[in-house]
Order: structure tokens, then sequence, then C-alpha cells
């Protein structure tokens, strides 16, 4: 008895679908690659069970007259399961492989297209196969229903193929920052049948048609690569020769430590004529997100080198230049004339200084100037003067396990040797004249009085070691970064005892 029920074709076809969505959907439903190999083994069981027992499920099935109710209606269930099975198949390839892609695809419009073609296809195979209902009459007769359908549906329909059109070409994908023709820009966080967000700077969420999308002309600032270009137009007054002028601009482009150096930045001198030299800054960052980072580095680079280089920014073409900005500006120049003086002035450490105590200090500084490529320090070089740059780029490299790694670039009135001056610590890196530089010195006989008179200029002081020592902490891994043995928060009280100043 039961060997005759075990060869009943309804048991058969039970058994084996009872095994097969036990192994594909619990034990190997964590293992796509598996689970496909588990629906591939099951359909092709399948099919060998129908074709054995004479049921071919890929055509009609003619209505014997020796058949009962119960077998039609087994026949008919068995060509949907194995019809359903084979789409299962299909599916799981396609999304099988694109996870062999290794790519993310949170915008899936093709992929979900082939998957609907393939469910359409079974479905309409079942009814021809299954029901016997030719195919192409019930097209034919869902042709006016399509028409209608296709009307009301247009700007949907028109939004769903220009989705698709968009990610066959694909101008831009899931991650990209895009602008469009109408100032429009954001980075695309998200692509589906209907529409394309994007997420703007401001952080709105902005969404787009799709139809309105391909119609548009697209910027795709992420591509090829993440690096972005950028351009700053300058206006200088002709005071001096073009060339002169295209120099301090190169100096500035040296000078920065946002943007990148390779490919290397430009200046072009755009345009003169008698109120102005116009250059054009060309530089290249590493990702539009420090596009305002890198201009705001850059402009204040200009003014700190033009200052340096005795250069005066001009206004827009049709700005109209007072005389009494020009002689204020003379009168200033003319009574305190000595470059030190104007570099103290400048620099907002020594903000706090009288005249009188400009006026000493800027009469005690050294000058000092250095040639291209040419050594200031050593690393671990123990400086007992702080020093200026009063123009040209320095260079701050440190040695670290056979590798060379550029801390930081000073540019006019940065300064250096704070260190050694006020805790005798040695220099993080080798420091290098980029161009042609010159610096004013303040030894530590001339600065002690000063820091005496003043503790604001110890905390200062002490609070920019700790900016640096906490960005070099940064560059070479986390560690409790001691100076002589004193941790950063310290810094300050120590240069106050070494100092014996006073204690507010």
């Amino acid at each position: 008895m039961s060997i005759a029920l075990l060869a009943d074709p309804i048991v058969q076809f039970c058994i084996l679908v009872v095994i097969g969505t036990f192994i594909s959907r619990y034990l190997l439903r964590h293992r796509r690659a598996g689970r496909l190999i588990g629906q591939i083994a099951f359909f092709i069981s399948l099919t060998a069970l129908l074709l054995y027992h004479g049921i071919v499920p890929y055509e009609p099935t003619p209505p014997q007259a020796q058949d009962t109710v119960q077998l039609r209606i087994f026949i008919g269930f068995a060509k949907i399961v194995w019809w359903v099975n084979g789409a299962w198949v299909l599916v799981a390839f396609v999304r099988l492989f694109l996870i062999f892609e290794r790519k993310p695809r949170e915008a899936r419009l093709l992929q979900d297209l082939v998957v609907g073609v393939i469910y359409l296809g079974a479905a309409l195979s079942v009814i021809a196969d299954v029901f016997s209902v030719p195919v192409g009459t019930l097209i034919a007769t869902s042709g006016v229903f399509a028409i209608i359908l296709g009307l009301a549906l247009q700007s949907t329909l028109s939004d769903v193929f220009s989705g698709i059109a968009l990610n066959l070409g694909r101008p831009y994908s899931v991650g990209d920052w895009v602008v469009l023709d109408n100032d429009v820009q954001g980075r695309v966080v998200e692509t589906n049948w209907r529409a394309t967000h994007l997420l703007s700077g401001t952080n709105d969420l902005v969404v787009i048609p799709n139809s309105a999308l391909a119609k548009s002309r697209i910027t795709n600032l992420s591509s090829p690569d993440e690096s972005h270009g950028v351009t700053i137009t300058v206006r200088v007054q002709p005071t001096t020769q073009p060339k002169v002028i295209a120099d301090v601009m190169r100096n500035v482009l040296i000078s920065c430590n946002t943007i990148q150096k390779t490919p290397e930045p430009s200046v072009m001198i755009n345009a003169i004529d008698g109120q102005a030299v116009e250059l054009q800054l060309n530089f290249r960052i590493r990702d539009i997100s420090q596009m305002t980072a890198a201009k705001n580095e850059i402009n204040d680079l200009i003014y700190r080198h033009s200052k340096a280089g005795g250069l005066k920014l001009a206004g827009p073409p049709d700005a109209v230049t007072m005389p009494s900005e020009t002689q204020a500006e003379t009168g200033s120049a003319a009574q305190h004339p000595g470059t030190p003086w104007r570099l103290l002035n400048n620099i907002p450490l020594f903000s706090s200084l009288t005249e009188d105590e400009k006026e000493h200090l800027a009469s005690h500084m050294q000058r000092r100037t250095y040639h291209k490529d040419a050594v200031i320090a050593e690393q671990d070089a123990r400086l007992r003067a702080l020093t200026i740059v009063r123009s040209g780029v320095i260079s701050i490299t440190r040695k670290e396990a056979q590798r060379q790694i550029e801390l930081t670039r000073l540019a006019p009135g940065d300064y250096f040797g704070e260190g050694g001056l006020l805790m005798g610590a040695g220099e993080v890196g080798t420091i290098r004249a980029l161009t042609f530089v010159v610096t004013y010195e303040i030894d530590e006989d001339c600065l002690a009085p000063l820091l005496h008179d003043r503790p604001s200029i110890a905390e200062e002081l002490g609070a920019i070691m700790s900016k640096r020592i906490e960005a070099e902490r940064h560059l070479f891994g986390p560690s409790d970064m001691l100076v002589n043995g004193a941790p950063i928060g310290s810094l300050t009280s120590r240069i106050k005892h070494l100092f014996q100043l006073q204690h507010d």
C-alpha cells in the first residue's frame, strides 16, 4: 500500500515541493549562491518528474476523457509551480549577478525592469499553457485598454522611461554631486522609477522627475573622479611688473594647505589695463565638500601675500577709488615706515601691544633670508627664537619610518619656533624654504620681558602649540602627546611657570 502511495505522481510532487522549499527557504536562506544552486536543482528535478509522468509543463495539455477533475487540477497546479519556480531561478540569477559586480546599486531601475519582464513572461505562459487562453487574442483585446491607460499615465510613463534611459546611460551614480542647468545642485542619494533625489548643500531634499532630468544639462562634479577644479579671479593694481604679481599669486597657491599639489596649480594673466592686472588662479581640491575651506584659505593668503609683496588689490572694473582711502593708507605707512613694525601690526598675536611696545620689539627683530630649498631648521632642532615669516613659502616635513610627511606650509604672517623658545622642545619636522623667504626673529631675551608684562600672549602661544600638537596626533596616531612630560592642557601653566608670569 505504501509503495503504491509513493508511486502516485501527486504524492511525489508534494514531497519534492516540501523538500525543495525547506532547503531553499530555510537551510540556504542566508546563502544566495547556495540558494540559487538549490533552486536550479529543484527546477531540474521538478522538470524530470513531470516529464516522467507524461506532463509537458511548457505545452498546453489537451483534455483526455479518462482524466479526473482531481488530475486536471493537479496538472494545472504543477505547471503553475513549474513556471513560477522557473521565474524565481531567473530572478535569483539576476540578483546574484548584481552582487558579483561589487558595486552599490541603490538605483535598480534596469534590474527591476528585467525582473518585471520575467514575471510578465511567466504569467503569460501560465495563461497560455495552463488555461489554454490564446495570448495573442488577449493582447490584441487589451490594446484599447493599454492606450487608455497610457494616456492617463503619460507623465508617469515619461518619468519611467526617462529613468530607464538615464540608468542605461549612467551619467551619474548614487553618491555623485551633480549640477543642473537651472543651478540646482546636490548629491544623488536615490533614484527610482519616478524621480531622482538630490541632497543639497543646505541639507534639503530636492526631488526631480526623471523626465525633467533627462531634458536638463547635467554636470557631474564627481566624474571621472572626486577631485574638482576651482578658479578664482584676482585684480591687482598695476604698481609693478605683471610677472612679479603672477609670482606672488603663485606663492599663494604653493602655501595653501587645502588644495591638491598635483596636478600643479597654475596662474594665468587674464587681462591688463590702466586700473588693474587681472589674474586667474586655477587649482584642484580633493572633493566638492572642500570648496568653501579652499576658497577661504586662498582669499586669506591672497591678502597676506599681497601685503607682504607690497601689492594693492584693485576693485571691480566699474569701481571708483576714493582719494581719501589712499591718503589714509599713505599716512599710516609714513608714521611707521619700518617693515618689522608693519609685520607685527598685522599679526593677531601682538594686537594687544601698545605702539611703544611694538616699536621696541620691532627694533630688536633680526632679519634673515633663505634661498629656495634652503633648510631653515632640522627636525628635532631646538630654536631659541620666535621666527615670523615676512615673505615666501615655508614647508614643514617630518620623517617617519622612511617616509617624508608634509605637516603644513607657512605663509607671510605665520610663525614657528615657539616650542623651542617656550618649552625647550625640538621642532616636529624639518623646516625648508619652498621659495625665496624673508623672516624676522624675536629672540628669547627680547620676548621674555614682554611675556612677563603680557600673560595673554603666553596663553595664546600655548593654545597655538596645543593645536599643532593635536594636529600631529591625528596624523601619527593616538598617543598622550606629551611635551617634555607635560600634557597638552598644562602647556600654558608651564609657560607661565618658566617665565615667572603673574597668574590671573
